[in-house]
């Protein structure tokens, strides 16, 4: 098979979604039901990573999920993240050794370091998250946060967008997008993967 017939190949199958959630959730949480039903009501092959034991996250256990669910990217497959698992996420895809290309990734939420909010997971986040090489290798980037995060700081979600060379979307009142707080979808991601597999 050529480059080319590959290519075309990879356009004819339906875009990949997978979600991956963060500290203390489980896939039924959130918006992520929402936004799995959603993206696959318009033909999209959704995955949403079930990470272990949740209150207590161990980089090792969630490294293994998050590879497990992302497998091989390529051009039709976009990531979306919230909260530490942005963190997981980008980890992932800065220890990648094979070569690879992404169609895009959404950050809820994201940010890297400690959190001054969350010390219980300083452990979790003592290993740094080399970003540098990573905008070139993913398609589309987008940082998604609200004005008024209590457990992280918007400052630390806009850092992240400048050090991915990505836009920020700043969704006023959304605190740290949970369901306890009202949010359960989130159209704006919705259109966002829409738009990029167009």
């Amino acid at each position: 098979m050529t480059p080319e017939t590959k290519a075309a190949a990879s356009y004819s199958r339906p875009p990949r979604l997978v979600i991956v959630h963060g500290y203390g959730a489980t896939t039924e949480n959130h918006w992520f039901p929402w936004l799995q039903q959603r993206m696959a009501s318009q033909g999209w092959d959704v995955t949403l990573a079930d990470l272990p034991d949740s209150d207590a996250p161990a980089a090792g256990p969630w490294a293994g999920a998050v590879e497990d669910a992302v497998g091989q990217v390529d051009g039709r497959t976009y990531l979306i993240g919230h909260s530490l698992g942005c963190v997981t996420l980008l980890r992932h895809l800065a220890g990648r050794t094979d070569p690879w290309s992404l169609g895009g990734i959404i950050l809820v939420a994201g940010f890297t370091g400690k959190l001054e909010s969350l010390p219980e997971l300083d452990p979790y986040l003592e290993e740094n998250v080399e970003l540098q090489d990573l905008p070139g290798s993913i398609r589309n980037r987008l940082v998604i946060h609200s004005d008024d995060d209590p457990l992280v700081p918007p400052s630390a979600s806009a850092s992240l967008a400048d050090r991915l060379n990505a836009p920020a979307l700043v969704i006023p009142g959304a605190k740290h997008f949970l369901d306890v707080d009202g949010v359960t979808d989130l159209p704006e991601a919705a259109a966002a993967l829409a738009s990029w597999a167009s």
